[in-house]
């Protein structure tokens, strides 16, 4: 088995298109209408066929209470890779993108954490 899916919950697809796109650097990958919502994923630039991160509507109550939970504990809602977290510290800063640590040793792992606007804290890791 392998993981090709995972999803983020967001409270706008479209801010959370712009600001996965616009900030971070993702490429769109699938837009299917679905009603009021739409199948929203992005894959990391110059990798198409890679695992891709739904960005996933809210709209269920217990979704939104937990994505809130999650936000208020501090508890990012998911783990993206970097090669090189203080690297992408510095550039998504000057990008606006606001973070809630600066980058930080966990035992052998830099990480750092930003908010995604959409209602998420999103960790950056590098072993």
């Amino acid at each position: 088995m392998r993981i090709t899916l995972s999803s983020v919950l967001v409270d706008d697809q479209q801010k959370a298109l712009d600001f996965y796109t616009g900030q971070l650097g993702f490429e769109k990958k699938q837009d299917i209408p679905m009603g009021e919502f739409r199948w929203l994923s992005v894959t990391a630039a110059g990798e198409a066929d890679g695992p891709e991160l739904l960005l996933e509507p809210n709209q269920f109550p217990p979704a939104k209470t937990y994505q809130a939970a999650l936000y208020e504990a501090g508890i990012p809602a998911t783990s993206l890779a970097s090669s090189d977290v203080r690297a992408d510290y510095e550039r998504l800063s000057g990008l606006g993108v606001s973070f809630k640590s600066e980058p930080f040793d966990a035992g052998g792992t830099t990480l750092a954490i930003f908010d995604d606007t959409c209602g998420n804290l999103i960790q950056i890791h590098q072993a």
